[in-house]
């Protein structure tokens, strides 16, 4: 068990600092916060911005555990220095500074350039995302980086600031989806200031804006977000685009560094080093799609919408990655899009063609490095064509196991969504009642929204009849029922129960944001009574099309 930061401290070991080139314009020193282009290099050295009088909000504990770190951990004074930002409290063997990285933007496969304030696509990148550390744990090597952590050559303009509003919601949220079992980045820590606050555009109380309607004043927060690694397609694609472009004698390079980087990273385990380079980008670009169509899978299972699926927000090592303009969906809408600047084409249902536009920028941001070997591009190019068949089959497994069916039915299906759409069902408790596999309606219509009218039913019990034939033809019930349970959750993420979270915490009060740390360790575990009345049930009539609450801006 590590009890000290000295002892954290020995477990640095910067894999990407140590492999990968630095911004040659780069500070010595990380004093680097001006908006600026970057022009080559795979990452600026960058120093983080302290939040003044940093407390303690919230820490994973179980993320802890699985480190082997204590938790009074997060109390140490140097601790809670660098993870609030103060990167001079760093110990032997730690960088004195952080770093940040540039990306690529492209939506749904269209190159884009128009966010970058230079016209070029060279400012834009991590703003305000800046890794402090980077070590080993029981074998493991993990990325710490702050978000919220200051401004960075690439922050255009802005503050570099994250909010304790949003902080808080990425925390819960990584935690949430790990205890799904759906791969995500993790949380480690988060910290707020006791006396700095940012404005942002938000929603007035009881709003029924669309778009925010107020500037609201909200305490400076830092989360910590951990993972293998925080590579992202849009990296790749940076990287890709300056080889296409000619931009510099090293670009080719550099692209084949960041993509034998990420093998080494993210993938290593299944990809043989002694096979030729060649060989290894074909089967990275295999093992990615399989990650990928997993995950939009696993989203969909649990009911989860990324709401802006670019390429800069898709991790290359295929979990999920940003919580930004991200939701859960409650009454069931194939629709589902909880942000206001997302568009229906990253709504719930949409996930998986997003997910395919963002592997074909993948795959564009390899063929560079297979120039002149035809048999190597076959070979990629069919893993592309595979994708939508490769997806298909992720959503039709996943599908059958949330009816428990062990072949899929698209018949059986299809009926179901249009059931559900029609008796406006709540997506989580409907798939959880369902899990007790009743032989008549009235054991769902708790989770419809709306009564069910007469001929509803009729059409619910003829579904339900064919259903159960098709479960009894697959074994024991019980069995089935059981699995059912370990696959759809009891619990999931509601805004409006977030949102009083993130409210108490901005005024001190942190009760909430750890009890709700509490409810999301054992989502498939049936609630308690006391908290099943407050965690097992419809959202309330009120907060529909409330703002900040059925919809939100990435204000954060």
């Amino acid at each position: 068990m590590t009890t000290t930061f000295a002892d954290f401290a020995q477990r640095a070991d910067y894999s990407l600092l140590d492999s990968l080139r630095q911004d040659p314009q780069a500070t010595a020193d990380g004093q680097d916060h001006r908006p600026r282009q970057v022009f080559s290099g795979h990452y600026v050295p960058v120093t983080p911005t302290p939040l003044p009088e940093p407390e303690l909000v919230a820490h994973s504990r179980t993320l802890f555990h699985e480190l082997g770190l204590g938790d009074g951990l997060a109390h140490d004074d140097h601790f809670r220095r660098v993870f609030s930002g103060d990167i001079t409290a760093a110990q032997e063997s730690m960088r004195p500074y952080g770093w940040a990285t540039g990306y690529a933007l492209s939506i749904y496969g269209s190159e884009y350039i128009q966010q970058c304030p230079f016209g070029t696509g060279n400012g834009y990148g991590d703003g305000r995302a800046i890794s402090v550390f980077e070590g080993v744990f029981d074998g493991r090597r993990w990325e710490m980086q702050l978000k919220g952590g200051g401004p960075t050559p690439y922050c255009r303009g802005a503050d570099g600031r994250a909010v304790l509003r949003s902080s808080v919601r990425e925390f819960l949220a990584q935690e949430l989806m790990h205890a799904l079992g759906v791969p995500t980045s993790r949380s480690l820590t988060l910290y707020v200031s006791g006396s700095e606050t940012v404005r942002r555009p938000w929603y007035s109380p009881n709003s029924r804006s669309f778009d925010p309607d107020v500037l609201v004043d909200n305490p400076a927060a830092i989360t910590t977000r951990v993972a293998p690694s925080f590579l992202r397609v849009g990296q790749l694609e940076l990287f890709a685009r300056r080889v296409r472009s000619g931009a510099h004698p090293e670009a080719r390079n550099e692209l084949r560094m960041i993509v034998a980087h990420l093998i080494e990273r993210n993938y290593r385990q299944e990809i043989d080093p002694a096979l030729d380079f060649v060989d290894q980008v074909v089967e990275l670009a295999e093992l990615f799609r399989g990650r990928l169509t997993s995950l939009v899978a696993n989203w969909m299972r649990v009911g989860y919408c990324q709401g802006n699926f670019n390429s800069d927000n898709c991790a290359a090592g295929g979990y999920t990655l940003d919580y930004g303009p991200f939701g859960f969906c409650e009454l069931f809408d194939p629709r589902f899009q909880p942000w206001t600047g997302g568009g229906q084409h990253f709504s719930f249902f949409n996930q998986p063609v997003a997910a395919e536009a963002n592997f074909q920028m993948f795959w564009a941001s390899l063929r560079p490095l297979l120039e002149g070997n035809t048999e190597a591009l076959a070979r990629l190019d069919a893993i592309r064509d595979g994708f939508a068949e490769a997806m298909g089959q992720a959503l039709d497994a996943m599908w059958a196991s949330k009816l428990g069916l062990i072949t899929y039915d698209a018949e059986l299906v299809q009926d179901l969504l249009q059931l559900m759409v029609a008796s406006k069902v709540d997506y989580t408790i409907f798939f959880r009642r369902l899990s007790e596999i009743p032989e008549h309606v009235s054991a769902l219509q708790e989770s419809f929204y709306l009564p069910c009218s007469e001929e509803l039913e009729e059409q619910w019990a003829s579904w339900l009849q064919r259903w159960r034939a098709r479960l009894a033809e697959a074994g024991d019930i019980r069995e089935t029922a059981a699995t059912m349970q370990r696959v759809n959750p009891a619990v999931t993420w509601r805004e409006w129960l977030i949102a009083p979270a993130y409210e108490q915490a901005a005024q001190g009060d942190y009760g909430l944001v750890r009890e709700l740390q509490e409810v999301f360790r054992h989502p498939y575990d049936a609630l308690p009574a006391e908290l099943a009345a407050t965690y097992d049930r419809l959202k309330p009539r009120e907060f529909f099309n409330a703002g900040g609450v059925s919809h939100y801006s990435c204000s954060s």
